[in-house]
């Protein structure tokens, strides 16, 4: 498949979309952020990446770090981590403290900010340093050793993470935290501060598409472990939305209210899109309608 011709026809295609939507406005540091820049990549297995538009511009990824360091927190610890997060779509806002009340501090998945929280806390219980241990991996999974973390976009969301810290000592008063709040929310701020490009993201998540296994050829997660994140992904990685991406896309995709969106296509190659502008649910405008394209003229799909 000729994907260099391909990203420039998506380009083409959904130009008159970017620019639409929102930056992050709650988070003072994204609110500025020029909405009318769009890249998009295509990584395959063997790891060459194929990218128009700003593709390798770096953004703020995050939500879609949460990916990663649920993967971290399954290949260090093992699978007794589903007894403190669920694997069900929330069907709330992402920042929600409603469902973690009558369902005793357990959250419905690991993509929804209470769930990335009990991640981020199992994940330096393993480590004793998570951000860190999460940079370190994408560093080496991107080939990038310049991807680090934004200071300015971690202390914005710092400043402005009371909800988040809301939702830990709410879930420490249930015993659903093992690490005091502060230091976790520390990690967890810093986590979602970290910069990448299209071209970093495709590359680093082609071990979902590679069935678990790193870059180096080393396995980090089994056949169905990898399998299992692609699920999730599915079904919770778009917030509220996830029905609509699944209708649309097709694919298992991780989004972040920086504007970016990673997509698996299993066993074939990772995508990854950035448009600053998001929709009412916190997605890309542009870069939902860019992958929409992608499975519409490729016919690439899970269904």
């Amino acid at each position: 498949m000729d994907y260099q011709r391909l990203l420039e026809r998506i380009e083409a295609d959904i130009a008159p979309l970017v620019g639409s939507g929102t930056p992050a406005e709650y988070i003072p540091a994204l609110a500025t952020v020029d909405p009318a820049q769009f890249g998009m990549a295509i990584a395959d297995l063997e790891g060459n990446v194929f990218g128009v538009g700003d593709w390798r511009v770096p953004f703020s990824a995050q939500s879609i770090t949460k990916v990663f360091a649920l993967a971290l927190a399954l290949a260090e610890g093992g699978d007794s981590l589903w007894e403190r997060v669920g694997r069900e779509p929330s069907g709330n806002p992402f920042n929600s403290l409603v469902q973690l009340e009558y369902e005793n501090g357990i959250p419905r998945n690991p993509f929804i900010n209470a769930g990335a929280l009990v991640v981020t806390d199992r994940l330096q219980t393993l480590t004793g340093d998570a951000s860190s241990e999460l940079l370190e991996f994408l560093r080496e999974e991107s080939g990038n050793p310049e991807v680090g973390f934004d200071a300015e976009v971690a202390a914005s969301e710092q400043e402005n993470g009371d909800r988040n810290a809301a939702l830990a000592h709410f879930m420490a008063s249930y015993g659903n935290i093992d690490n005091p709040v502060p230091a976790l929310l520390d990690h967890y701020f810093w986590q979602c501060s970290i910069e990448m490009s299209c071209a970093d993201l495709a590359r680093a998540g082609r071990f979902l598409a590679r069935h678990g296994l790193r870059a180096d050829g080393t396995r980090l997660l089994t056949r169905s472990g990898a399998k299992q994140i692609n699920a999730v992904m599915l079904t919770c990685g778009t917030y509220d939305a996830a029905g609509e991406f699944a209708y649309r896309v097709g694919l298992p995709g991780k989004s972040g209210v920086g504007g970016g969106i990673v997509a698996v296509v299993p066993g074939r190659c990772t995508l990854a899109v950035w448009s600053p502008g998001l929709d009412s649910q916190g997605n890309s405008v542009a870069g939902v309608a860019a992958l929409d394209r992608f499975t519409t003229l490729t016919g690439l799909s899970v269904f």
